[in-house]
Protein backbone atom coordinates (compact mmCIF):
# COMPACT_ATOMS: atom_id res chain seq x y z
CA UNK A 1 0.00 0.00 0.00
CA UNK A 2 1.38 3.65 -0.91
CA UNK A 3 1.74 6.03 1.67
CA UNK A 4 -0.98 7.90 0.60
CA UNK A 5 -3.47 5.11 0.20
CA UNK A 6 -3.51 5.34 4.38
CA UNK A 7 -5.00 8.72 4.25
CA UNK A 8 -7.87 6.66 3.33
CA UNK A 9 -10.57 7.83 0.92
CA UNK A 10 -13.85 9.64 -0.27
CA UNK A 11 -15.69 10.18 -3.05
CA UNK A 12 -15.64 12.86 -5.66
CA UNK A 13 -18.14 13.30 -7.83
CA UNK A 14 -18.39 9.78 -9.17
CA UNK A 15 -14.13 8.62 -7.88
CA UNK A 16 -13.37 7.52 -5.06
CA UNK A 17 -10.53 9.08 -4.07
CA UNK A 18 -7.22 8.81 -1.58
CA UNK A 19 -7.89 12.02 0.71
CA UNK A 20 -4.52 13.34 -0.20
CA UNK A 21 -3.88 14.98 -3.08
CA UNK A 22 -1.54 17.33 -4.64
CA UNK A 23 -2.30 20.93 -5.80
CA UNK A 24 -0.53 22.52 -8.93
CA UNK A 25 -0.45 26.18 -8.52
CA UNK A 26 3.07 26.61 -7.18
CA UNK A 27 4.21 24.97 -10.31
CA UNK A 28 3.69 28.20 -12.06
CA UNK A 29 6.35 31.37 -11.70
CA UNK A 30 6.07 33.62 -8.82
CA UNK A 31 3.42 35.09 -7.74
CA UNK A 32 1.42 32.29 -9.47
CA UNK A 33 2.57 33.74 -13.16
CA UNK A 34 4.87 32.49 -15.63
CA UNK A 35 6.75 29.86 -16.49
CA UNK A 36 8.65 27.80 -13.23
CA UNK A 37 12.11 28.71 -12.92
CA UNK A 38 12.89 24.63 -13.30
CA UNK A 39 10.41 23.26 -15.71
CA UNK A 40 11.79 19.68 -14.97
CA UNK A 41 11.49 19.42 -11.82
CA UNK A 42 8.20 20.79 -12.16
CA UNK A 43 7.71 17.25 -14.06
CA UNK A 44 9.85 15.41 -11.64
CA UNK A 45 7.15 16.91 -8.77
CA UNK A 46 3.92 15.61 -11.06
CA UNK A 47 5.12 12.56 -11.98
CA UNK A 48 6.18 11.77 -8.32
CA UNK A 49 2.91 12.17 -6.58
CA UNK A 50 1.02 9.99 -8.78
CA UNK A 51 3.53 7.06 -8.31
CA UNK A 52 3.01 7.70 -4.54
CA UNK A 53 -0.73 7.36 -4.87
CA UNK A 54 -1.79 10.91 -5.60
CA UNK A 55 -4.68 9.95 -7.78
CA UNK A 56 -6.41 14.17 -7.78
CA UNK A 57 -4.79 17.10 -8.78
CA UNK A 58 -5.96 20.60 -8.08
CA UNK A 59 -5.48 23.21 -10.87
CA UNK A 60 -6.91 26.07 -13.09
CA UNK A 61 -5.95 27.86 -16.65
CA UNK A 62 -5.55 30.98 -15.00
CA UNK A 63 -2.63 29.62 -12.76
CA UNK A 64 0.22 31.23 -15.20
CA UNK A 65 -2.10 31.68 -16.59
CA UNK A 66 -2.24 28.94 -19.12
CA UNK A 67 1.18 27.68 -17.28
CA UNK A 68 0.24 24.32 -14.59
CA UNK A 69 -2.39 22.54 -16.75
CA UNK A 70 0.24 22.50 -19.61
CA UNK A 71 2.65 21.22 -17.02
CA UNK A 72 -0.03 19.18 -16.00
CA UNK A 73 -0.34 17.77 -19.29
CA UNK A 74 3.34 17.17 -20.73
CA UNK A 75 3.99 15.32 -17.31
CA UNK A 76 1.04 12.89 -17.60
CA UNK A 77 -0.87 12.81 -20.45
CA UNK A 78 -2.30 10.52 -21.36
CA UNK A 79 -3.52 10.15 -17.82
CA UNK A 80 -4.35 6.64 -15.64
CA UNK A 81 -8.15 5.97 -15.43
CA UNK A 82 -7.86 6.30 -11.88
CA UNK A 83 -6.89 10.05 -11.89
CA UNK A 84 -9.01 12.99 -11.53
CA UNK A 85 -8.19 16.43 -12.18
CA UNK A 86 -9.94 18.96 -10.35
CA UNK A 87 -9.54 22.30 -12.45
CA UNK A 88 -11.34 26.37 -11.36
CA UNK A 89 -12.74 29.03 -13.03
CA UNK A 90 -14.20 32.16 -12.33
CA UNK A 91 -11.04 34.21 -12.58
CA UNK A 92 -8.91 35.87 -15.18
CA UNK A 93 -5.33 37.47 -14.27
CA UNK A 94 -4.88 40.77 -15.53
CA UNK A 95 -1.09 42.25 -17.13
CA UNK A 96 -0.42 43.11 -13.59
CA UNK A 97 -1.02 39.64 -12.28
CA UNK A 98 -4.16 40.98 -10.71
CA UNK A 99 -6.87 38.22 -9.85
CA UNK A 100 -10.08 39.37 -11.17
CA UNK A 101 -13.62 38.24 -11.32
CA UNK A 102 -14.55 36.40 -14.62
CA UNK A 103 -18.50 35.38 -14.37
CA UNK A 104 -20.02 35.96 -17.59
CA UNK A 105 -21.15 33.47 -19.94
CA UNK A 106 -18.62 33.86 -22.60
CA UNK A 107 -15.45 34.35 -19.57
CA UNK A 108 -17.03 30.94 -17.96
CA UNK A 109 -17.49 29.37 -21.28
CA UNK A 110 -14.21 30.34 -22.73
CA UNK A 111 -11.95 29.07 -19.46
CA UNK A 112 -14.03 25.33 -19.53
CA UNK A 113 -12.87 25.31 -23.27
CA UNK A 114 -8.67 26.98 -21.94
CA UNK A 115 -8.88 24.12 -19.43
CA UNK A 116 -10.19 20.99 -21.85
CA UNK A 117 -7.26 21.95 -24.50
CA UNK A 118 -4.43 22.60 -22.55
CA UNK A 119 -4.98 19.95 -20.03
CA UNK A 120 -5.46 17.68 -23.17
CA UNK A 121 -9.24 16.33 -22.24
CA UNK A 122 -12.69 15.50 -23.64
CA UNK A 123 -13.96 16.50 -19.89
CA UNK A 124 -13.11 17.65 -17.39
CA UNK A 125 -13.38 15.72 -14.03
CA UNK A 126 -14.45 18.38 -11.54
CA UNK A 127 -14.66 22.19 -12.46
CA UNK A 128 -14.97 24.33 -8.75
CA UNK A 129 -16.13 28.00 -9.40
CA UNK A 130 -14.51 30.86 -7.50
CA UNK A 131 -16.16 32.99 -6.02
CA UNK A 132 -14.30 36.46 -5.74
CA UNK A 133 -17.20 39.12 -4.40
CA UNK A 134 -14.89 39.83 -1.67
CA UNK A 135 -11.06 38.65 -2.21
CA UNK A 136 -10.18 38.19 1.39
CA UNK A 137 -12.85 36.29 2.75
CA UNK A 138 -16.69 34.76 1.31
CA UNK A 139 -19.28 37.26 1.06
CA UNK A 140 -22.88 36.83 -0.36
CA UNK A 141 -23.57 37.44 -3.80
CA UNK A 142 -25.92 35.33 -5.79
CA UNK A 143 -24.21 32.48 -7.92
CA UNK A 144 -27.54 31.39 -9.93
CA UNK A 145 -26.15 32.97 -13.02
CA UNK A 146 -22.79 31.35 -13.15
CA UNK A 147 -23.75 27.93 -12.11
CA UNK A 148 -26.34 28.03 -14.67
CA UNK A 149 -23.77 28.51 -16.72
CA UNK A 150 -21.85 25.46 -15.81
CA UNK A 151 -24.76 23.07 -15.50
CA UNK A 152 -25.33 23.98 -19.22
CA UNK A 153 -21.61 22.79 -20.09
CA UNK A 154 -22.35 20.15 -18.00
CA UNK A 155 -25.41 18.94 -19.86
CA UNK A 156 -23.25 19.29 -22.97
CA UNK A 157 -20.71 16.74 -21.28
CA UNK A 158 -17.87 19.28 -21.02
CA UNK A 159 -17.88 19.35 -17.20
CA UNK A 160 -18.93 15.98 -15.16
CA UNK A 161 -19.11 17.44 -11.75
CA UNK A 162 -19.36 20.79 -10.41
CA UNK A 163 -17.79 22.53 -6.98
CA UNK A 164 -17.55 25.64 -5.50
CA UNK A 165 -14.63 27.54 -4.03
CA UNK A 166 -14.58 30.88 -1.51
CA UNK A 167 -18.64 30.58 -1.00
CA UNK A 168 -20.67 30.71 2.04
CA UNK A 169 -23.55 28.12 3.28
CA UNK A 170 -25.76 29.98 1.70
CA UNK A 171 -24.60 29.92 -1.84
CA UNK A 172 -23.81 26.07 -1.38
CA UNK A 173 -27.80 25.90 -0.57
CA UNK A 174 -28.59 28.21 -3.94
CA UNK A 175 -25.75 26.07 -6.26
CA UNK A 176 -27.88 22.97 -4.98
CA UNK A 177 -31.01 23.72 -6.44
CA UNK A 178 -29.31 24.20 -10.15
CA UNK A 179 -26.96 20.71 -10.10
CA UNK A 180 -25.51 18.55 -7.79
CA UNK A 181 -22.16 20.26 -6.13
CA UNK A 182 -19.34 17.77 -5.10
CA UNK A 183 -17.02 19.57 -3.28
CA UNK A 184 -16.27 23.30 -1.52
CA UNK A 185 -12.96 24.29 -1.16
CA UNK A 186 -12.52 27.45 1.26
CA UNK A 187 -9.32 28.53 3.51
CA UNK A 188 -9.78 26.11 6.89
CA UNK A 189 -6.94 25.01 9.03
CA UNK A 190 -6.12 24.47 12.81
CA UNK A 191 -5.98 28.55 13.13
CA UNK A 192 -8.21 29.69 10.97
CA UNK A 193 -11.65 27.47 11.42
CA UNK A 194 -14.30 29.81 10.63
CA UNK A 195 -16.02 26.52 8.28
CA UNK A 196 -16.26 24.29 11.59
CA UNK A 197 -20.14 24.09 11.38
CA UNK A 198 -19.57 23.95 7.32
CA UNK A 199 -17.47 20.99 7.29
CA UNK A 200 -19.70 18.97 9.94
CA UNK A 201 -22.85 18.97 7.44
CA UNK A 202 -20.81 18.86 4.18
CA UNK A 203 -19.90 15.64 5.90
CA UNK A 204 -23.14 14.60 6.82
CA UNK A 205 -24.15 15.34 2.83
CA UNK A 206 -20.93 13.18 1.74
CA UNK A 207 -19.61 16.39 0.20
CA UNK A 208 -16.25 16.61 -0.11
CA UNK A 209 -14.51 20.05 1.94
CA UNK A 210 -10.97 20.87 0.39
CA UNK A 211 -9.15 23.49 2.50
CA UNK A 212 -6.00 25.37 1.29
CA UNK A 213 -3.52 27.30 3.37
CA UNK A 214 -2.93 24.53 5.61
CA UNK A 215 -0.09 26.52 7.59
CA UNK A 216 -1.79 30.35 6.36
CA UNK A 217 -2.40 32.86 8.60
CA UNK A 218 -1.09 31.35 12.10
CA UNK A 219 0.01 33.86 14.78
CA UNK A 220 3.27 33.70 16.43
CA UNK A 221 2.21 32.36 19.35
CA UNK A 222 -0.38 29.68 17.16
CA UNK A 223 3.22 28.42 15.59
CA UNK A 224 5.17 28.11 18.61
CA UNK A 225 2.28 25.64 19.87
CA UNK A 226 2.65 23.90 16.84
CA UNK A 227 6.20 23.55 16.69
CA UNK A 228 6.14 22.19 20.47
CA UNK A 229 3.62 19.29 18.76
CA UNK A 230 5.93 18.35 16.12
CA UNK A 231 8.84 18.49 18.12
CA UNK A 232 7.66 16.27 20.58
CA UNK A 233 6.70 13.35 17.61
CA UNK A 234 9.66 13.92 15.72
CA UNK A 235 8.25 15.80 13.10
CA UNK A 236 7.34 18.80 11.20
CA UNK A 237 5.02 21.48 11.57
CA UNK A 238 3.39 21.00 8.38
CA UNK A 239 3.16 17.68 8.84
CA UNK A 240 1.35 17.80 11.98
CA UNK A 241 -1.25 20.26 10.46
CA UNK A 242 -1.84 17.87 7.51
CA UNK A 243 -2.71 15.00 10.07
CA UNK A 244 -4.88 17.09 12.11
CA UNK A 245 -7.08 17.85 9.26
CA UNK A 246 -7.02 14.59 8.05
CA UNK A 247 -8.62 13.43 11.70
CA UNK A 248 -10.79 16.43 11.71
CA UNK A 249 -13.69 15.01 8.85
CA UNK A 250 -13.27 12.03 6.86
CA UNK A 251 -14.99 14.27 3.76
CA UNK A 252 -11.12 16.18 4.02
CA UNK A 253 -9.41 16.30 0.94
CA UNK A 254 -5.73 17.71 1.14
CA UNK A 255 -4.27 19.54 -1.65
CA UNK A 256 -0.93 20.68 -0.93
CA UNK A 257 1.44 22.26 -3.06
CA UNK A 258 4.89 22.08 -3.36
CA UNK A 259 6.85 22.49 -6.20
CA UNK A 260 9.84 20.01 -4.94
CA UNK A 261 10.03 16.44 -4.39
CA UNK A 262 11.58 16.69 -1.07
CA UNK A 263 9.14 18.54 0.19
CA UNK A 264 6.19 16.98 -1.69
CA UNK A 265 7.32 13.34 -0.07
CA UNK A 266 7.58 15.36 3.74
CA UNK A 267 3.72 16.35 2.96
CA UNK A 268 2.62 12.82 1.38
CA UNK A 269 4.39 11.27 4.60
CA UNK A 270 1.57 13.02 6.98
CA UNK A 271 -0.81 10.31 5.99
CA UNK A 272 1.48 7.94 8.10
CA UNK A 273 1.05 10.18 11.27
CA UNK A 274 -1.30 8.77 14.24
CA UNK A 275 -2.10 12.01 16.61
CA UNK A 276 -3.11 10.55 20.07
CA UNK A 277 -6.26 12.04 21.60
CA UNK A 278 -4.05 13.98 23.67
CA UNK A 279 -2.22 15.53 21.02
CA UNK A 280 -5.64 16.56 19.28
CA UNK A 281 -6.62 18.18 22.42
CA UNK A 282 -3.33 20.45 22.69
CA UNK A 283 -4.01 21.28 18.73
CA UNK A 284 -7.70 22.27 19.15
CA UNK A 285 -6.49 24.82 21.36
CA UNK A 286 -4.59 26.35 18.28
CA UNK A 287 -7.89 28.04 16.93
CA UNK A 288 -8.76 29.02 20.61
CA UNK A 289 -5.73 31.45 21.31
CA UNK A 290 -6.22 34.72 21.88
CA UNK A 291 -4.65 36.73 19.34
CA UNK A 292 -5.01 40.52 20.22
Amino acid sequence: MSIVARSTTFKLGDRTVNRMGYGAMQLAGPGVCGPPKDHAAALAVLREAVARGVDHIDTSDFYGPHVTNKIIREALHPYSDNLAIVTKVGVRRGSDRSWNPAFSRDELTQAVHDNLRNLGVDAIDVVNFRVTFNAHHPAEGSLEAPIAVLADLQRQGLVRHIGLSHVTATQIAEAQRICEIVCVQDHYNLAHRDDDALIDDLCCDSIAYVPYFPLGGFTPLQSSTLSEVAVDLGTTPMQIALAWLLRREPNILLIPGTSSVGHLRENLAAAELTLSDEVLTKLDTIGKIDTR
